[in-house]
């Protein structure tokens, strides 16, 4: 297998396995935070540099990296079919679309050679609608214009939304755009929705420019970002191939034990806010950060495939072939096929509630305060405990609550939940958060005597 372009310094792209020089070069999508760990904190730590070094001192052959920040995997595609890039990270359908454009190109072709991070259920891709919006459901877009950026996970997300609510593609608008131009399209109020992947639907409920209509979990199908690769130079260079893959496994296992300084550390090389990061990089997230190639996550790329050849995305594609974990393998050894049959996320909320004096652990209720100037965030056992946290800190600064929503476990700021009383629960369970005001609105229906609370009239009601 080979992955990697060697050239000699001096000469052009397409050097020998004895080359002097090996240049790699590397694109990711720094404001991609699913792929921060073969990308932007990547980079920042130095860590396939050292390893790099490493080789070089057994082989006597000297590395240069060469970054290249890219901001969706459309462009990245274009420069990998260019030969100008030769390892790089995107999104599941993204991934498609550059495996199946490059299946022709024999050993030029493409190859999935590890994922960075996952979600199971889908809910990285989401559809948000600006603030004041009346909409609740998807049925009220009908007519209306929704941005996302076509052939992407967040386009084919929000097609099965609307298949799943009884509403057809043409039922509404669709406008072409890039997330950034589309994330200004929502606050300026110019389009009615907003269908797009991580980080950008949270950044703008963060923000308070937006709030989310649908949640991708709920069409039931995983989503990730991956690792593609130019199978050209793998034979004459798989050492180098191991240890970005390597450098890739370090940097998920760094973002597992340090989640607090790794989001500090992405938001300030990229701006987006460390609340932001965290929430998708922190225990109990929205990412579980893990290189292996998981058979469910090859099962939803060959049940995507067809939505993206049915909107001339891509073409055939033999998705068995587009896979090789063989520098993988290399990587985790005996221990590859244990790990990747694994689906437990490495880093869960747990601890003691110090407010509600219960243990924490249940992933469909812990919770977590972010105060201002702590080293930790402090866990909580329930939404209840973490509000009652928040009104009993003597007016302690918080950056973020992070609570999961009460249908899915779906983690979410508390800020931008739906709130319901439910007087009937337990004390410690009396106050529920919801993703959307459509899950609230049915959770009140089937339970009389419950009503309806903003974030202010909940903490006021713990």
């Amino acid at each position: 297998m080979g992955v990697l372009a060697a050239v000699v310094a001096g000469c052009s792209s397409g050097g020998s396995a004895d080359a002097a020089t090996v240049v790699v070069r590397v694109g990711y999508q720094s404001k991609t935070i699913n792929t921060v760990n073969a990308g932007t904190l990547l980079r920042e730590q130095g860590t396939f540099e050292r390893k790099l070094a490493e080789l070089g001192a057994t082989t006597g052959r000297k590395y240069q990296v060469e970054w290249q920040d890219f901001p969706s995997g459309a462009p990245l595609t274009a420069q990998m079919i260019a030969g100008k890039v030769d390892i790089g990270s995107m999104g599941d359908y993204p991934l498609l679309v550059n495996g199946s454009k490059t299946s022709g190109f024999g050993a030029d072709r493409s190859v999935l050679v590890g994922v960075t991070g996952y979600n199971l259920r889908g809910s990285l891709n989401q559809v948000v609608v600006p603030s004041a919006s009346g909409a609740t459901t998807l049925d009220d877009l009908r007519g209306r214009i929704v941005s996302t950026s076509l052939g992407s996970a967040g386009h084919g997300m929000l097609v099965d939304g609307l298949q799943r609510s009884g509403l057809a593609t043409t039922d509404v608008q669709l406008l072409n755009q890039e997330p950034a131009v589309g994330a200004s399209a929502v606050q300026a109020d110019q389009v009615g929705a907003y269908a797009q992947f991580v980080p950008w639907p949270q950044l703008l409920i963060f923000r308070g420019q937006a709030k989310l209509l649908y949640d991708g979990g709920d069409n039931g199908k995983p989503t990730f970002h991956g690792i593609v690769a130019r199978e050209s130079f793998g034979t004459a260079h798989p050492e180098v191939m191991q240890a970005f893959l390597q450098s890739v496994k370090d940097t998920s296992d760094y973002i597992d034990h340090e989640p607090l300084a790794a989001a500090e550390t992405v938001s300030r090389l990229t701006g987006i806010e460390a609340e932001v990061v965290y929430l998708y990089n922190g225990p109990n997230g929205l990412v579980t950060f893990d290189p292996t190639i998981k058979q469910p996550l090859v099962d939803a790329l060959a049940a995507d495939l067809p939505f993206l050849k049915q909107v001339g995305s891509a073409g055939d594609l033999d998705v068995a072939k587009f896979v090789d974990e063989t520098a993988l393998r290399a990587v985790y050894g005996a221990g590859y096929d244990a790990a990747r049959a694994s689906t437990a996320p490495a880093d869960v909320l747990a601890g003691t509630d110090p407010v509600c004096g219960m243990p924490v652990g249940d992933p469909r209720t812990a919770s977590e305060v972010w105060f201002d100037g702590t080293a930790r965030t402090q866990v909580a056992a329930t939404p209840t405990c973490a509000m009652r946290a928040v009104e009993e800190s003597n007016g302690k600064k918080v950056r973020a609550v992070y609570v999961p929503d009460t249908p899915t476990g779906t983690r979410m700021f508390a800020s931008a939940a739906t709130w319901v009383l439910d007087p009937a629960a337990p004390p410690t369970a009396t106050l529920l958060p919801f993703a959307t005001e459509a899950e609230a609105a049915a959770y009140l229906a089937a339970h009389p005597g419950t009503r309806q609370l903003d974030y202010a009239a909940a903490r006021a009601a713990a």
